[in-house]
């Protein structure tokens, strides 16, 4: 009768299965199993938190940016005197240290030096990209307008 069997009815066992065995009763590789599944989840709303703020941000930086354009416009200033105020709303100092990339900006102004009582308008565009591999994701699921988001912004003011 073999020593590692008690009853005389089961098989001897090896070490692979010993170690198989093992492996069966306890829960070594569950938590591993479940941390796989959860991984990819857990990354896209990191992923989606980052850039969820980023955007948030440049929208700040745009809004504001066309708020001061028009305000410049507002009292008659030229279009490079404009341009130059909208820039340095985001940069400290133009060009050197900026928040937006300033190549992906665009500017379209409406009714400048008009008629005193019209209003003026400005209007930005900034080509937003993101920063983690989401857009990719996007992309992947059929989501390419939010893979390629575009933040737009409008401000207008009476002219003084």
């Amino acid at each position: 009768m073999d020593v590692s069997s008690t009853d005389g009815m089961t098989p001897p066992r090896g070490p692979l299965r010993r170690l198989l065995h093992r492996f069966r009763q306890t829960e070594a590789g569950q938590s591993l199993v479940e941390f796989s599944m959860i991984l990819p989840l857990f990354l896209v709303l990191l992923f989606g938190l980052v850039d969820f703020g980023r955007a948030f941000f440049t929208w700040l930086l745009v809004t504001n940016a066309a708020r001061e354009g028009a305000r410049v416009a507002a009292v008659q200033s030229d279009a490079t005197t404009i341009d130059a105020r909208i820039y340095d709303s985001f940069c400290d100092p133009h060009p050197s240290d900026c928040s937006l990339d300033p190549t992906k900006l665009t500017i379209a102004k409406t009714n400048v030096q008009g008629s005193r009582g019209s209003a003026v308008a400005v209007d930005l565009t900034y080509d937003f990209e993101f920063v983690t591999p989401l857009g990719g994701i996007l992309r992947l699921i059929g989501g390419s307008t939010l893979a390629t988001p575009t933040i737009t912004s409008h401000s207008s003011m009476r002219l003084e």
